[in-house]
C-alpha cells in the first residue's frame, strides 16, 4: 500500500486492520494453514505492485521469475491461494506481452521457477516411501496416488467436505458480506470502495490497472468460493469452518481500504495545498480504526489460559483402561487425542484407530504397522466382505471385533453408520463421550455401570460460555451430555428390554435418580436434560409401590416440560409437548385438591 500509494498511513491501516481482526487473530494462533495463506496472499500482492512499479526490463524480469517461484511456493500450503494466481499470472503475462517483453525463453523460465516452487510436494512421495510416520494422509508412492492427494480428491476437489449438501450461492455471499463489515468495521469496507471508485480520477489512472486486479481478485475468489464451498453455514459450527477461507478475501479489502484512505488524503491534500491537519488526520484516523481492531477482539483472541481441548483430550485418554483400542471418529476426537497420543506421549499403552480412515485402501497398508497390539482380517473396512477387482480384502466391523476379543474396544464418538454388522455380537454401553463395545453375553448391572461411569472426567468447564462455532464449544457441549449418558443408557433399557416388570421398575427408579440428582447439581446445563428429567420423572408417576410423592413428581415434570419449551423454540414436538403440560397441570391441580 505504500509503495502504490506513498501513504504510510495507509500501509499501517491495511496491515493493522487485517492482522487484528477476530479471524487473523485468532488462527494465527492455531496451528493451521491460514496464517502461512495470508503470508502468501500479501506477498503475490506486493510482488504484483513491485512489477508495476519496475520501471526497466531487467527489473521487470526478475521480479515476475521471483514471483512465479512464489507462486508455486504458495500452492504448497493452500488450494484456495490457485484463484489468485490465476488472476495474477495472465496478468503478469499480458503487461511483459504489451511491453514485448515476454520471450519463449523467458515463458520458459517462469514456468521453470514456478515447477520449482513446488519442489516441497517432492517430500510426500519420499515420506510415504520410507512410511515411517505414524500419521498420514494417503498413499503418495504412485502417480495417482499423488496426484489423489494433491486434487484432494477424497473430500472432492475444491469442495469443503465430502457429501455435504452447502448453502446457496447467494447466501455464502450475503453472509461474506456481513462478516467482512463486522470483521473490518464499516469505515474499513467504505474506504476499499473509495479505491475502486478512485481509479475514474486522472490523478489514479496509473495505479487503476493494479487496484483492479485486486478487485478482480476479491471478486473471482469470493464467487468461486461461495459456489463450492459445500457446507451449511447457518450452523454454527460449519460457518466457523467456511470464514477462515474468508481471510484470503479480507486481506485484499484490507489493502483497497488504506489506498482507499491514501487517496481521500490525496485527494485532500490538493483541495487544501500545504495543510497539516489533513496528514494528522489520516495518521489518527488509520491508528484508530487499528486500536479499535485492537480493543474489539482482545479479549475473544486472547487464548493464554484455553485448555479446553487439551483437557478433552487427555480426560478422553486416561478415562478407558490398559491396552485399550480407540475407533477414533470425527475432527475433535481425531486431532485431539492423536496429538495427545503421538506428540506428547500419553497413553502409549493405548492405540487409536481411525474408523473413516480404515475405509481408504491406503491407510492400514501404510499405518497398520504403527498400531501395535491390533489385528486386521483385512486390508480395507467395507460393511459387505469380499475380495474387490483390485484384489483388496475387505472386512467388517463384526470380523475386527471378533479377532481383537483380547482387546477392550471403545468407540469416540460414535459408530459409522454404513456397519451395523457389530450388533451381531456387541451392545454399546456408556463411556462417558464415548462409548464401549460390549459382548452381547455381558450381563449389565445398572449399579455397577453408574458406579464406574460416575466419575470418568474432571470437567470444570460452564456450560455455554464458547462460541457456537469453536470447537471448544463442541468439546464442552460433549462433556457436558456425557454426564448424562448413563442415565439415558438405563432409561432407555427400560424403556425397550425385554425384561421382568420389577426389573423394568428397577431401571426406571435408577435412570429417574441419576437424571435428578444430575439436574439438580447444575443450574446452568444443556436444554435437552429438562425434557429427558421431565419424561422420567411422567414414567415414575406409571409406576406402584414407588416411594416418591406423586405431586412432586407431577410438579417437577410440569417445571420442566415448561422450561425445555420455553428454550427449545425450534422443536417440531414443542406444541405436543406444551399441549400434554396443559393435561399436566390439571392432573395436579386435581392431585391437590384431593389432599
Amino acid at each position: 500500500v505504500c509503495r502504490l500509494s506513498g501513504s504510510c498511513a495507509g500501509g499501517i491501516l491495511a496491515a493493522g486492520v487485517f492482522s487484528f481482526s477476530r479471524l487473523t487473530w485468532q488462527w494465527s494462533i492455531v496451528a493451521e494453514v491460514f496464517s502461512l495463506n495470508n503470508l502468501f496472499v500479501g506477498l503475490l500482492m506486493a510482488l504484483t505492485v513491485r512489477f508495476e512499479e519496475a520501471s526497466t526490463a531487467k527489473e521487470r524480469s526478475k521480479i515476475s521469475k521471483l514471483g512465479a517461484f512464489c507462486c508455486g511456493l504458495s500452492l504448497c500450503n493452500q488450494h484456495t491461494i490457485v484463484l489468485y494466481v490465476a488472476c495474477i499470472v495472465p496478468w503478469v503475462l499480458c503487461q511483459l506481452l504489451r511491453k514485448k517483453e515476454l520471450s519463449l525463453g523467458h515463458l520458459l523460465k517462469l514456468g521453470l521457477c514456478f515447477l520449482a516452487g513446488l519442489l516441497p510436494y517432492l517430500y510426500l512421495p519420499a515420506s510415504s516411501y520410507l512410511s515411517r510416520a505414524r500419521w498420514t494422509w494417503g498413499d503418495q508412492t504412485s502417480f495417482q496416488g499423488f496426484l489423489t492427494h494433491f486434487l484432494r480428491e477424497e473430500y472432492g476437489t475444491f469442495n469443503l467436505a465430502k457429501s455435504e449438501t452447502g448453502s446457496s450461492m447467494k447466501e455464502m455471499l450475503v453472509f461474506q458480506l456481513a462478516q467482512m463489515k463486522s470483521e473490518l468495521s464499516l469505515p474499513v469496507f467504505a474506504l476499499a470502495l473509495v479505491a475502486c471508485v478512485s481509479t475514474a480520477l486522472p490523478a489514479k489512472q496509473q495505479k487503476s490497472p493494479v487496484i483492479w486486479l485486486f478487485a478482480g481478485m476479491l471478486c473471482f475468489y469470493s464467487l468461486f468460493f461461495a459456489w463450492r464451498a459445500n457446507l451449511d453455514i447457518t450452523k454454527p459450527l460449519f460457518l466457523g469452518v467456511v470464514e477462515r477461507f474468508w481471510l484470503q478475501s479480507s486481506a485484499v479489502v484490507a489493502v483497497l481500504a488504506g489506498l482507499g484512505l491514501a487517496t481521500l488524503a490525496s485527494v485532500g491534500s490538493s483541495m487544501f495545498k500545504g495543510s497539516r491537519v489533513l496528514l494528522c488526520l489520516e495518521w489518527v484516523s488509520a491508528l484508530t480504526l487499528v486500536a479499535s481492531q485492537v480493543w474489539t477482539n482482545y479479549s475473544a483472541c486472547d487464548q493464554s489460559n484455553n485448555y479446553v481441548i487439551d483437557k478433552f483430550a487427555r480426560n478422553l485418554l486416561s478415562s478407558v483402561p490398559v491396552g485399550s483400542v480407540i475407533l477414533l471418529r470425527g475432527d475433535l476426537p481425531g486431532n485431539a487425542l492423536r496429538y495427545i497420543h503421538y506428540c506428547e506421549g500419553m497413553r502409549p499403552d493405548v492405540t487409536l484407530v481411525d474408523q473413516e480412515m480404515m475405509t481408504y485402501k491406503w491407510y492400514l497398508p501404510k499405518l497398520a504397522k504403527h498400531l501395535p497390539g491390533v489385528s486386521f482380517p483385512g486390508n480395507r473396512w467395507n460393511p459387505v466382505e469380499g475380495v474387490l477387482p483390485d484384489g483388496t480384502l475387505t472386512f467388517n466391523l463384526y470380523h475386527f471385533l471378533q479377532v481383537n476379543n483380547h482387546k477392550e474396544v471403545f468407540v469416540c464418538i460414535g459408530l459409522h453408520e454404513g456397519d451395523s454388522t457389530w450388533r451381531r455380537s456387541h451392545s454399546l454401553w456408556p463411556w462417558g463421550t464415548c462409548e464401549k463395545l460390549v459382548p452381547s453375553n455381558t450381563e449389565f448391572d445398572p449399579e455397577e455401570w453408574i458406579h464406574l461411569t460416575r466419575n470418568l472426567y474432571n470437567w470444570t468447564e460452564d456450560y455455554g460460555r464458547f462460541q457456537p462455532s469453536s470447537w471448544e464449544a463442541v468439546a464442552n457441549e460433549e462433556m457436558w451430555q456425557a454426564r448424562m449418558k448413563t442415565a439415558f443408557f438405563i432409561f432407555d433399557l427400560a424403556e425397550t428390554a425385554s425384561v421382568t416388570a420389577e426389573m423394568k421398575s428397577q431401571l426406571y427408579i435408577q435412570a429417574y435418580t441419576l437424571y435428578k440428582e444430575i439436574v439438580n447439581s447444575h443450574p446452568n446445563h444443556p436444554v435437552n436434560w429438562h425434557k429427558n428429567y421431565a419424561i422420567a420423572c411422567e414414567r415414575m408417576l406409571r409406576l406402584h409401590g414407588v416411594d416418591v410423592d406423586p405431586e412432586l413428581l407431577l410438579s417437577e415434570t410440569v417445571k420442566h416440560f415448561l422450561l425445555y419449551a420455553q428454550k427449545a423454540e425450534d422443536d417440531p414436538q414443542r406444541q405436543d409437548i406444551l399441549q400434554a403440560v396443559k393435561h399436566l397441570k390439571k392432573e395436579l391441580q386435581g392431585l391437590r385438591k384431593m389432599k
